[in-house]
């Protein structure tokens, strides 16, 4: 029996009528519905978890060395600011307390930063470098008849921080560019002795050899895990022998030879007033140490910082710790720093670029390679050359840009491609 029209239009009719009541049905729903489902989801967000928002373990290593670096630089400065600074105890720590806000500010805006974007800048950046080293050499002489710092009223930039920062973005930029080819001399020997050879220069006049160092060491790193043949290495260092050894015969490295004097016979006993002069600072750094012992003498009871030990607050501030803290306190530091690096070296290898890759290892292995030469200085294993310990030692500009460059990781973390064990 074949249909009614009338019926297959009623059937037809019916047919619609129940498509559009689901569809009011659901508009409905995502009318009324749609703020209670958007809390759900951001009461289960994982903010801190890696690939969605900054890497929590990461954060809290940086808390952590910074609560316990502003502590120990208040415990060592106090006298010294006392003695020094018209009775004002706290001089020095209110000002890096300051100084970590500002840090902190600046770790927080770099983190959220597209750090992507400081790719196409990286150039521009190592041209600030440069200004500000040709600029601090036109400036008067600072302490000490040395040229290192832009005076900007309630503090000081020391070029050099810049100078490293733009080490470790230019050659990231420009091994991830050039990656497939930087095993040709051309891309990686000649840029490198080029870029290190011109900023050491400026830095040679200031002078300022410990900043040498530093950046020749990041250069180097760079360059490696950028691809660059471990051959070169053997070259390079063969012409850095040969470059110091002309200086140094021709008297060119005056300043360097003074740092030297003294070194390695801190604990020697002599009657000679000049080495026992030149060896004062490493001497209370060893007695410091040794005083430490095991445990330490307590917060706060260090015997070295009252005006024994010059300067505690600044590049010998970890002989203050392992005196106060002991061996084991000192440890756990250095095994804190530990983390730190593998952490932040761990976030780059995951990195969806192999921009963000270079540039995360560069800014981490910064802090890994400063500790190190920190504790080889106040040990009297290498020439006192005024290195800072990261998070500890009292400084404007180096701290500040520190945290920054602690927040471009932090941004990495943030597209790290890491997925939750």
């Amino acid at each position: 029996m074949a249909p009614n029209k009338k019926m297959l239009l009623r059937g037809d009719v019916n047919r619609i009528y129940d498509e559009n009541y689901r569809h009011r049905e659901q508009a409905k729903k995502e009318k009324f519905f749609i703020r209670p489902t958007r809390k759900r989801k951001l009461k289960n967000a994982k903010w801190f978890s890696v690939g969605m928002g900054i890497d929590l373990p990461f954060c809290l290593i940086i808390l952590i060395l910074l609560v316990v670096g502003t502590i120990m630089m208040f415990s060592a400065s106090y006298a010294f600011a006392f003695y020094n600074k018209d009775g004002d105890s706290y001089f020095f720590l209110k000002r890096q307390l300051l100084f970590i806000v500002l840090g902190i500010a600046a770790m927080a805006v770099m983190s959220f930063f597209n750090y992507n974007k400081l790719h196409k800048i990286a150039p521009v950046v190592l041209i600030l470098a440069y200004f500000s080293l040709f600029l601090v050499l036109i400036l008067p002489s600072g302490e000490g008849g040395v040229k290192r710092w832009i005076p900007l009223g309630m503090f000081n930039i020391q070029s050099s921080e810049i100078a490293k920062f733009a080490i470790i973005l230019f050659f990231a930029h420009w091994a991830s560019k050039y990656y497939n080819k930087m095993q040709l001399t051309k891309y990686s020997v000649l840029p490198g002795l080029l870029i290190f050879g011109s900023i050491a220069a400026l830095l040679f006049f200031e002078p300022h050899y410990s900043g040498i160092v530093i950046i020749g060491v990041l250069t180097v790193v760079m360059l490696y895990i950028g691809g660059m043949k471990t051959k070169y290495l053997a070259i390079g260092g063969l012409i850095l022998v040969g470059v110091v050894l002309l200086l140094a015969i021709t008297g060119k490295l005056s300043y360097a030879m003074e740092r030297m004097d003294g070194w390695g016979q801190a604990l020697t006993a002599t009657r000679d007033t000049e080495l026992w002069d030149s060896t004062w600072q490493t001497r209370n750094s060893l007695f410091a140490i040794g005083s430490g012992g095991f445990w330490g003498l307590g917060l706060g009871q260090s015997r070295q910082k009252f005006l024994y030990l010059p300067e505690p607050q600044n590049d010998f501030i970890f002989a203050i710790v392992v005196e106060e803290m002991g061996l084991i306190g000192a440890a756990i530091i250095l095994l804190i720093f530990a983390l730190l690096v593998w952490r932040g070296i761990t976030l780059s290898l995951r990195a969806k670029d192999k921009f963000g890759k270079l540039l995360g290892i560069g800014l981490t292995s910064q802090i890994g390679i400063q500790v190190v030469f920190n504790i080889l200085v106040i040990t009297d294993w290498l020439p006192n050359t005024g290195i800072s310990l990261p998070f500890f030692s009292y400084g404007g500009s180096s701290l500040i840009m520190l945290l920054a460059q602690m927040g471009i990781v932090l941004s990495i973390s943030r597209t790290a491609n890491i997925e939750k064990q």
